[in-house]
Protein backbone atom coordinates (compact mmCIF):
# COMPACT_ATOMS: atom_id res chain seq x y z
CA UNK A 1 0.00 0.00 0.00
CA UNK A 2 1.65 3.27 -0.81
CA UNK A 3 2.34 6.39 1.86
CA UNK A 4 0.92 9.70 1.04
CA UNK A 5 2.53 12.07 -2.09
CA UNK A 6 5.56 13.76 -0.72
CA UNK A 7 4.81 17.44 1.01
CA UNK A 8 7.38 18.81 -1.48
CA UNK A 9 6.46 18.42 -5.35
CA UNK A 10 8.77 20.84 -7.45
CA UNK A 11 7.47 21.75 -10.86
CA UNK A 12 9.59 22.61 -13.80
CA UNK A 13 8.64 24.21 -16.63
CA UNK A 14 9.12 23.15 -20.04
CA UNK A 15 12.71 25.59 -20.48
CA UNK A 16 13.62 24.87 -17.08
CA UNK A 17 13.33 20.90 -18.15
CA UNK A 18 15.45 21.36 -21.56
CA UNK A 19 17.80 23.21 -19.45
CA UNK A 20 18.30 20.23 -16.91
CA UNK A 21 18.57 17.44 -19.55
CA UNK A 22 21.33 19.21 -21.59
CA UNK A 23 23.61 18.98 -18.03
CA UNK A 24 22.38 15.94 -17.53
CA UNK A 25 23.79 15.10 -20.72
CA UNK A 26 27.16 17.24 -20.62
CA UNK A 27 29.90 14.75 -20.32
CA UNK A 28 32.04 17.61 -18.78
CA UNK A 29 29.44 18.70 -16.18
CA UNK A 30 30.50 18.74 -12.59
CA UNK A 31 29.05 14.99 -11.37
CA UNK A 32 26.75 16.64 -8.52
CA UNK A 33 25.34 18.56 -11.43
CA UNK A 34 24.71 15.68 -13.31
CA UNK A 35 23.17 13.52 -10.54
CA UNK A 36 20.84 16.69 -9.69
CA UNK A 37 19.77 17.25 -13.24
CA UNK A 38 19.27 13.46 -13.24
CA UNK A 39 16.91 13.56 -10.04
CA UNK A 40 14.94 16.66 -10.85
CA UNK A 41 14.24 15.11 -14.99
CA UNK A 42 12.87 11.89 -12.58
CA UNK A 43 10.83 14.09 -10.46
CA UNK A 44 9.46 15.92 -13.49
CA UNK A 45 8.01 12.98 -15.02
CA UNK A 46 6.72 11.43 -12.02
CA UNK A 47 5.91 13.76 -9.28
CA UNK A 48 4.02 11.81 -6.70
CA UNK A 49 7.01 9.14 -6.46
CA UNK A 50 8.29 8.83 -2.78
CA UNK A 51 11.80 10.34 -1.98
CA UNK A 52 13.24 6.75 -0.37
CA UNK A 53 11.76 5.28 -4.30
CA UNK A 54 13.76 8.06 -5.97
CA UNK A 55 16.66 7.66 -3.96
CA UNK A 56 16.94 3.83 -4.87
CA UNK A 57 16.41 4.25 -8.83
CA UNK A 58 19.41 6.74 -8.31
CA UNK A 59 21.66 5.58 -5.70
CA UNK A 60 21.15 8.79 -3.61
CA UNK A 61 19.93 8.88 0.13
CA UNK A 62 16.70 9.60 0.94
CA UNK A 63 17.57 12.28 2.95
CA UNK A 64 19.27 14.16 -0.38
CA UNK A 65 16.10 13.83 -2.47
CA UNK A 66 14.17 15.44 0.14
CA UNK A 67 17.09 17.94 0.94
CA UNK A 68 16.86 18.90 -2.98
CA UNK A 69 12.77 18.30 -3.49
CA UNK A 70 12.36 20.95 -0.56
CA UNK A 71 14.99 23.39 -2.16
CA UNK A 72 13.26 23.12 -5.84
CA UNK A 73 9.82 24.05 -4.26
CA UNK A 74 11.62 27.05 -2.21
CA UNK A 75 14.16 28.70 -4.75
CA UNK A 76 13.47 26.99 -8.23
CA UNK A 77 15.61 24.57 -10.10
CA UNK A 78 18.87 25.35 -9.01
CA UNK A 79 21.57 22.75 -9.33
CA UNK A 80 24.36 24.37 -7.61
CA UNK A 81 25.49 23.97 -3.94
CA UNK A 82 25.04 27.31 -2.04
CA UNK A 83 28.19 29.43 -0.72
CA UNK A 84 29.79 27.82 2.25
CA UNK A 85 30.83 29.79 5.30
CA UNK A 86 33.91 30.05 6.65
CA UNK A 87 37.70 30.65 5.54
CA UNK A 88 37.64 30.13 2.11
CA UNK A 89 40.74 27.32 0.93
CA UNK A 90 43.86 28.60 0.49
CA UNK A 91 46.23 26.73 -1.83
CA UNK A 92 50.42 27.34 -1.71
CA UNK A 93 52.01 26.14 -5.18
CA UNK A 94 55.16 25.48 -2.72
Amino acid sequence: MPGPDPVYQPHFSADDIERIRSIAQQRNAPHSAVVRASLALLLAEEPGMSSPEAGRRLGLHEQSVRHWRKRWCREGPVLEDRPRSGRPPKFSPC
